[in-house]
């Protein structure tokens, strides 16, 4: 009996397979044009199996479970060449996310743009959650390619300890949907308050080393260092929060002239 329902879901899912790749071209086209909202799970669906079997049976079993499946798994896995998480740009990659879930688009849970490697936790901020329309749809690291123009910015808090402020800045010639959707990706996976936490740890790291320029050379020296520091790292980031961190304490002239000793 075990080996008849193999077989007949072996039969099953070669079966789908041309069904898998419609399922797949349609949501290429519709991730490419921000639409993926208007996608629905009835039509995602694997012919003659549940979601539940169906993702057992193609994700966890024939991707995660079997060593040439695996193989494919762990390709997916290593995309970022530095595995930091593209959707933070700072966490390890540690898993696959799926971008629309695959209990809900069983017919997508193996397909590759819809698996991207995720730190922990953003696989967690995003959970199983099914964007309702453009503007609450978030940022595909493999299409919405958006850090050849500069966004994120930063400013000094005047708090004590000092902190940073990070918030989104579009260039005017983004549309209105982009913006929309940068700044619920920004609040969906609390980058704000990521990358502020990152940023303090920095000030703290550098506080002794810049007291020891401000003595020597004054503000300017400073100035000069962070400005260094900040045009090394956009350089290899445009919108890291390193660089940006860097850029918002060499601008903010109570910083440079000694506000980091407080």
């Amino acid at each position: 009996m075990r080996g008849t329902r193999n077989g007949q879901r072996r039969g099953l899912l070669l079966a789908a397979g041309d069904v898998v790749e419609a399922a797949g071209e349609r949501f290429r086209l519709s991730a490419r044009r921000g639409a993926v909202f208007e996608l629905r799970s009835a039509e995602f669906a694997v012919p003659g199996m549940s979601a539940g079997d169906a993702v057992r049976w193609v994700y966890e079993n024939g991707m995660v479970g079997t060593r040439d499946g695996r193989v494919v798994y762990e390709r997916i896995m290593g995309a970022p060449s530095d595995e930091r998480c593209p959707l933070c740009g700072h966490g390890t990659v540690r898993t696959l996310d799926h971008f629309l879930p695959k209990k809900m688009f069983p017919a997508l849970c193996v397909d590759p743009l819809n698996l991207v490697p995720a730190c922990a936790d953003c696989n967690h901020a995003k959970g199983e959650g099914v964007p309702s329309d453009a503007e609450t749809t978030p940022l595909h690291p493999y299409l919405d390619r958006i850090d050849h123009d500069p966004w994120l910015e930063a400013r000094v808090v005047d708090s004590s300890p000092l902190w940073l402020e990070f918030f989104i800045n579009p260039p005017p010639q983004w549309d209105p949907v982009l913006i929309a959707r940068t700044r619920y990706h920004f609040a969906l996976f609390g980058l704000a308050k990521l990358f502020a936490v990152q940023a303090n740890r920095t000030v703290s790291s550098i506080r002794r080393q810049l007291a020891d320029l401000l003595s020597a050379g004054g503000k300017d020296v400073v100035r000069a260092y962070l400005r260094e520091e900040a045009n090394t790292r956009l350089a290899d980031r445009l919108n890291g929060w390193e660089g940006v961190t860097y850029r918002a304490l060499a601008r903010d002239e109570a910083f440079c002239s000694g506000a980091f000793s407080s």
